[in-house]
């Protein structure tokens, strides 16, 4: 029987290993610093596989560079040996419910989503630090607790205090922040699916930068956009030369071919333009059938230059010459030959979407389309333009939708929902995941939760949130929220109240909650001792390898994290023969935690044949049942994956 990792996937080995695949003689096995044998690129051997593509030495090469890079890089790529564990007091409908939230670091948390989420997520909408120089730069260090290095780095105070952010006067003011950036956008990349985009919001500070970075990790071919969103119209005051009205959106896909990008609905003044009705009741409006702008010119498309003939009575139209019919040609207001926007096969396909009217200030006819409303492919939609600037973008519309929530001003300048919600229609349709590893508030749920309720969608959030002290004087903790990630949670038990009481759709499913889960240390014990600093107490200690505080729901989700399933599947809790059982998804997993398993136990768990089982290592009543476990399922249910921890 196999034991589980516990721990969040190696990106190194795992990118050694895609090497391998490309160039199985560039990777050999060879000793590591500690004498054990394992996978190693052969760069001698790369060169010359990559011959004249290789940049070596002081070569000059377009790139980004910054003191700290590589170990940003080298931080992305390292596992973590830390778990989630559920706090159902926290959470809301946890039985039921599709949302995730997370409270703890955002990049051990990406570590750890790496394995149940690799591709699956839709759209992912960050809100990081602008590095204004008084905003909060993560610093990485997993060595010791978070507490402890605030406090040694001087981030913080013995009290737990603030103190300093990422000043200007720092000299690594922008590396600082690059690292922080770096590392974080790395693994949220293999987190979102073929046809998922980013949206990031930023300020001028970092935004040149981010941009670099992006092109890097995302690929400059894979750039959608940077919109500009006026969040401040009255501008602010206390910048030094000029009143900043906006922030910047920076915008990519994963895969530019697989990309799916979305327009925004129409308003209601753009839908009475299709004002016309034909015979079926469907609404329409007529476009010119010659081309404008760009390219209408004859000589630009030859063959799309050409006559179509219309009844002078009856307006009728047709492609081949009919005797005492008019022959339209594209002409232009100049009197130049332009070209039809449509093809003549088009044209002959479609002939009855064309439209022949008098022009009776040039006494001749010309040919229309009808642009019909509704699509065959789905409602109309028109495209998002560069600039954003609509009222419900205001960083005061956030900020006075938090303080009606809560009743008090807990929160300073969160992202408005309208925002939001417009970057999820354009990156999601009416389903998919939506991930939000710097939740601040939390809008990005609440408009999730929103736009769900309005067109009855299903569509998911998973929001990671820093418990970041707020200040104790603060309106926030006078209320009991004592720190980011209780305002965060709170604020989406509140949307969920309001939108549940307000107008829905019929086909809503009403998923107003979540999953909370909070990072922690792994739920094995740790063992860092030599030999002969042992005692006879210590091997008996390690006898049972879980820490003695945590629950068999913890040792769950570990489990579903380890073996890459889904953190919001149904979960079962069954009593069989005196034992606590879990069933997630029916049985897509079954696990049993308690000590004392007999093969009777094992074999009630093999009838259900599920796809994977687990057990604890020393929870087995003796070492012959351990060992017949295998025996028992290869029996009956020989497809049954075992592991223990």
């Amino acid at each position: 029987m196999d034991k589980l990792k516990m721990h969040s996937p190696n990106l190194t080995d795992e990118n050694v290993e895609k090497i391998r695949d490309l160039f199985p003689g560039c990777v050999t096995e060879a000793a590591d610093e500690t004498g054990k044998l394992r996978w190693m690129v052969d760069f001698d051997q790369l060169r010359q596989e990559l011959s004249d593509h290789v940049a070596e030495g002081p070569q000059e090469r377009y790139r980004l560079d910054w003191p700290g890079k590589r170990d940003a890089l080298s931080l992305a790529n390292e596992p973590v040996a830390k778990t989630l564990r559920p706090c159902l007091s926290d959470s809301v409908d946890f039985e039921k419910t599709k949302n995730l939230f997370i409270e703890g670091d955002n990049l051990e948390a990406l570590k750890l989503l790496q394995s149940p989420y690799l591709g699956a997520i839709k759209l992912i909408y960050i809100d990081p630090p602008y590095n204004t120089g008084n905003d909060f730069i993560y610093n990485d260090d997993f060595v010791e607790s978070a507490e402890e290095f605030l406090t040694r780095s001087g981030q913080v105070d013995e009290d737990g205090k603030k103190l300093v952010a990422n000043p200007k006067s720092n000299g690594r003011f922008h590396s600082d922040w690059l690292s922080m950036i770096y590392s974080r956008l790395k693994l949220a990349k293999t987190l979102l699916s073929k046809d998922g985009l980013i949206f990031v919001s930023i300020d001028d500070n970092e935004s040149h930068n981010l941009k670099r970075v992006c092109d890097e990790i995302f690929g400059e071919e894979n750039f959608i956009a940077e919109c500009t969103v006026i969040s401040n119209p009255r501008g602010r005051q206390s910048d030094t030369y000029v009143a900043n009205v906006h922030d910047k959106l920076v915008i990519y896909a994963r895969s530019i071919t697989d990309a799916v990008v979305n327009g925004m609905p129409l308003s209601d003044d753009q839908r009475a333009e299709f004002s016309m009705q034909d015979g079926d009741g469907e609404h329409y409006r007529l476009l010119g059938l010659r081309q404008r702008g760009a390219a209408s010119n004859r000589e630009d498309r030859p063959e799309m230059y050409f006559p179509i003939y219309v009844n002078p009575m009856t307006k009728e139209v047709s492609l081949e010459p009919i005797v005492d019919w008019e022959a339209v040609y594209p002409k232009k207001s100049d009197g130049r030959d332009g070209r039809w926007m449509w093809g003549r096969d088009k044209c002959k396909n479609d002939k009855q979407r064309l439209v022949a009217r008098l022009i009776e200030r040039r006494g001749e006819h010309d040919l229309f389309v009808k642009d019909y409303l509704n699509k065959s492919d789905g409602e109309r939609t028109r495209k998002f333009k560069s600039l954003w600037n609509c009222n419900g973008y205001n960083n005061q519309v956030g900020t006075q939708e938090v303080k009606a929530l809560f009743g008090a001003d807990v929160m300073s300048f969160p992202k408005p929902r309208p925002l939001i919600e417009d970057i999820c229609r354009m990156g999601l349709g009416p389903s998919g995941t939506v991930l939000d590893f710097f939740a601040g508030s939390s809008t990005t749920a609440h408009a999730v939760m929103a736009l769900n309720a309005a067109d009855g969608g299903s569509r998911k959030f998973i929001m990671v949130q820093l418990p970041e002290f707020v200040d104790e004087k603060s309106p926030a903790f006078k209320l009991g929220l004592k720190t980011i990630a209780d305002i965060s949670r709170e604020r989406i038990r509140l949307a969920g109240a309001k939108l549940i009481n307000g107008k829905c759709h019929p086909d809503w499913n009403g998923d107003l909650g979540f999953r909370a889960l909070k990072l922690d240390t792994s739920n094995m014990n740790d063992v860092f001792y030599r030999p002969d600093g042992l005692n006879q107490q210590d091997l008996l200690d390690t006898v049972d390898n879980i820490k003695a505080d945590r629950t068999s729901e913890d040792l769950l989700f570990q489990i579903l994290i380890d073996w890459g399933v889904d953190l919001t599947l149904p979960i079962r809790r069954e009593t069989i023969q005196g034992k606590t059982v879990f069933f997630v998804d029916d049985n897509a997993l079954v696990a049993c935690f308690d000590t004392g398993v007999t093969e009777e136990l094992v074999r009630a768990l093999a009838s259900h044949e599920p796809l994977r089982t687990v057990f604890r290592d020393n929870g087995f009543v003796s070492d012959a049942v351990k060992i017949n476990v295998v025996q028992i399922f290869r029996r009956l249910s020989p497809a049954t994956d075992i592991k223990s921890i």
